[in-house]
């Protein structure tokens, strides 16, 4: 069964909004797809830095203070295995953020429907 979802606003967020994710994309453009999963598991502990959308991530979050009204849900073209470092940075930031959707490299807008 599905969660309810209909009193909520839910918003959908790309890893790297989210995250300041540029020095591991370097990697991946310049080393390939398994030169950046490498570095992603080396440092799955290292506390990513706050991305552009960050700001407004915890503000929409900060509303349920007065009930449940957001949700923001991660999609991200990283691996389960390379998106640990991403869900260590939300725990580390305290962000309730449980659901997301790791795409091995494909296009995440086939989980978003508008």
């Amino acid at each position: 069964m599905s969660a309810d979802i209909s009193h909520k606003l839910v918003v959908a967020i790309s890893s790297r909004a989210l995250f300041d994710l540029d020095e591991s994309n370097a990697i991946y453009e310049k080393d390939g797809v398994e030169k950046y999963a490498q570095y992603q598991i080396a440092h799955e502990n290292d506390v990513l830095k706050p991305g552009i959308a960050f700001p407004l991530v915890q503000k929409l979050l900060a509303l349920n203070q007065h009930g449940d009204l957001v949700e923001v849900i991660l999609l991200s073209r990283n691996s389960a295995d390379t998106g640990l470092r991403i869900f260590n940075s939300i725990a580390h930031y305290n962000m309730n953020i449980t659901r997301a959707a790791f795409t091995s490299g494909e296009s995440p807008y086939q989980y978003v429907q508008a």
